[in-house]
């Protein structure tokens, strides 16, 4: 990228209608994208920027001096931010977003608190967020925004990870039987990974009764990572699934599907182990 901050998005050639109406949203929401927002924040701080261009140096304490170019550099680099997030979220648009659709509020709300993310793939995490929003308004809600706001790098891994056990069963549901087998451990999912999952909010961890999912049909689909199983239950009705020991709460749910997780080698064979009772058996050889 450009150094410039200002021209930056302006060339990025010829941008799809979505891409183009997100960059207006942007723009609209907190302040044009293109233009050094941080130079009018600070005019308005000083009610003129004319006469802050117009004061001698010899006006100004060095007290003053030394505020005005730290507010200078913090509004630049938070400038750089907005558009770093911004210019990762664009080829993520899927062709039918709707980026017109997005509150104003939310994206205003979203860039006070992603402004000043400055790690590379902490901007792609809200930059997912962001292009997500942008598809489908609505699908993150403020408090996953105020949540994310408040996120550690290490904690998204952390997810990330947990979620590369999860199995769409029209929620994501990450499937951890037992936090001492080595399958979970070599990821870092543990009792005291999933305590502190639980603790900061992205999941419901309970290692003692677990979960289940109850009065199931005799079929029941799934999938993993795209991977569709389908488990056939004894009873036509009112059959029952161990779903091991963690849930995600609702805030857990809307970053799963951007968190970054990835299917882990082995866990298929692992489940079906599991649930060898219910797993489909091999059809006759060909």
């Amino acid at each position: 990228m450009s150094d410039d901050k200002s021209i930056s998005l302006v060339h990025l050639g010829k941008l799809s209608k979505p891409a183009d109406t997100l960059i207006k949203k942007v723009s609209s929401a907190v302040g044009s994208v293109f233009e050094p927002w941080h130079i009018k924040r600070l005019a308005k701080a000083e009610a003129d920027a004319g006469l802050i261009a117009a004061q001698s140096a010899n006006e100004l304490t060095d007290l003053k001096r030394r505020a005005m170019h730290r507010f200078l550099e913090e509004e630049a680099k938070r400038q750089s931010n907005i558009e770093d997030i911004t210019e990762k979220a664009l080829p993520l648009l899927d062709d039918d977003a709707s980026p017109d659709a997005m509150e104003d509020d939310w994206v205003t709300n979203f860039f006070d608190k992603s402004r000043i993310v400055s790690d590379n793939d902490m901007q792609g995490l809200w930059a997912r967020v962001l292009a997500g929003e942008a598809g489908h308004p609505g699908a993150f809600s403020k408090r996953t925004v105020n949540f994310l706001g408040d996120l550690d790098k290490a904690d998204a891994e952390l997810f990330a990870a947990l979620c590369g056990f999860g199995w769409d069963m029209g929620d994501l549901v990450p499937l951890v039987f037992d936090t001492q087998a080595e399958i979970y451990n070599r990821h870092g999912i543990n009792f005291g990974s999933l305590t502190h999952l639980d603790s900061i909010g992205l999941i419901q961890f309970n290692n003692l009764a677990g979960f289940r999912s109850l009065r199931l049909p005799k079929r029941v689909s799934m999938k993993y990572y795209g991977w569709p199983l389908e488990l056939e239950f004894p009873k036509d009705d009112d059959n029952e699934l161990l779903l091991g020991n963690v849930l995600l709460t609702k805030v857990g749910q809307e970053l799963a599907p951007i968190c970054g997780g990835k299917p882990v080698a082995g866990f298929v064979e692992f489940m079906q182990e599991r649930w060898k009772d219910f797993w489909p058996k091999p059809g006759p050889e060909q």
